[in-house]
């Protein structure tokens, strides 16, 4: 498993300390090609290839009343993506990001976690694999994004059991929920920690509560840090997704970017929790990836300053 190369992040902080502009005054913009150039390990880190993943399920869940849309969005809407109609096909072109869209299974949706496991270890497995898979060796870095009906409400007890609190704390309206569908979430989420409480590691809390696309989500996750490529996560689902991890090791998401704060309210609380702060706060909350897709353009720019600009002594400045 590649780590952080801290010899070339410490040659990308000289050279940013070189650079035509006062100490710092780029801010986060510095920080980002640091952390890229020790992922990287060479001091002037890039990107010629972007990977986006946006994985897809569905949720039994839904069974009590959690959504706003019917299920069969999903399938109607990873339609979307693939014919290019989505938001997350227009940021990723003028990102620069190569966009798959993986689907699994959404003709069998989870089973309801406030009945029992929403995934049997075989599939639990099958889907981390699955993630794992769709990462491509060759990418500088992975964006990851999601998509499906009811995974507002699985990413709200994912949260709670992993980093506590009740469902009060975790629970929002996700695509737009209104009162009574806000109780029904409350009352699932609440549901879902009493069945599972005794769920303690990575894999029953996944097992427990997740979707197909939140254990794909942790399996890319998994095999980018094996590799050594920097990921950008999305929002609140995504987050609380790949944040299950944690549960095993306080170190898996060192590889890992929050591409944006989401609009969705338990995600400051959960970024808080991970000691993480956003590459962007622009209130959005759709899902997709869309988030991280923004956040690329960010990344991109930081590393456009940190290799293109000129040194003081190239540019003949204080001599």
């Amino acid at each position: 498993m590649k780590t952080f190369d801290e010899s070339a992040a410490a040659a990308a902080r000289a050279r940013q300390s070189q650079l035509t502009k006062p100490p710092g005054s780029l801010g986060r913009l510095e920080e980002l090609a640091v952390f890229m150039a020790g992922w990287q390990g060479r001091e002037r880190p890039r990107i010629d290839h972007a990977q986006a993943l946006v994985f897809a399920g569905n949720h039994g869940v839904t069974q009590q009343g959690v959504n706003s849309f019917p299920p069969e969005v999903t399938a109607q809407m990873v339609a979307n993506f693939e014919r290019g109609g989505a938001a997350i096909n227009q940021l990723c072109r003028i990102a620069g990001a190569d966009l798959r869209i993986v689907a699994l299974d959404l003709e069998r949706p989870t089973a309801d976690f406030t009945r029992g496991m929403a995934l049997e270890v075989p599939d639990l497995v099958a889907s981390i694999q699955t993630g794992k898979d769709a990462v491509d060796p060759g990418a500088d870095v992975i964006l990851l994004g999601e998509m499906g009906i009811g995974n507002s409400t699985v990413a709200a007890a994912l949260s709670a059991a992993t980093f506590g609190g009740t469902a009060a704390d975790w629970v929002g309206p996700g695509a737009g929920a209104d009162d009574a569908t806000m109780a029904n979430k409350l009352r699932a989420v609440e549901a879902g920690l009493k069945r599972h409480k005794g769920a303690a590691t990575a894999a029953s809390i996944l097992g427990s509560y997740g979707g197909r696309e939140q254990a794909a989500i942790c399996g890319a996750v998994i095999r980018a840090r094996e590799l050594g490529i920097p990921v950008i996560l999305d929002g609140f689902i995504c987050t609380a997704a790949a944040g299950v991890l944690l549960v095993n090791d306080r170190e898996a998401l060192d590889h890992c970017l929050i591409g944006h704060q989401s609009a969705e309210p338990g995600h400051r609380r959960l970024l808080a929790a991970m000691g993480k702060e956003p590459v962007v706060t622009l209130d959005m909350r759709l899902g997709e990836g869309s988030g991280a897709a923004v956040a690329l353009m960010i990344l991109r720019a930081a590393m456009e300053c940190h290799n293109g600009m000129a040194t003081f002594a190239e540019a003949g400045i204080g001599a």
